[in-house]
């Protein structure tokens, strides 16, 4: 058993209304260090495979179809052994 951890975020050219909008709410609570903010979304899986290797690949598989906009979206995926 292997868990997964995801994160997929919106591609740099991707205007991120959500992220624009907390920045602005930042910056009216005084955070004017806060120089932009680009919003997400993170995932957990837990997968049962043979191998790091196979759970990979079934992510991976995953995201491509379903997780994660590939015309709007990178993701990272990161998987290791459960407990």
């Amino acid at each position: 058993m292997y868990t997964a951890f995801i994160t997929v975020t919106l591609r740099p050219a991707i205007l991120d209304p959500q992220g624009k909008a907390t920045h602005h709410a930042l910056q009216n609570l005084g955070f004017e260090k806060i120089n932009s903010v680009r919003i997400g979304k993170y995932m957990e899986l837990q997968v049962s495979a043979d191998t790091k290797e196979d759970a990979e690949v079934a992510v991976r598989s995953a995201c491509d179809k379903l997780l994660a906009n590939p015309v709007m979206e990178d993701y990272t995926v990161r998987v290791e052994p459960a407990g």
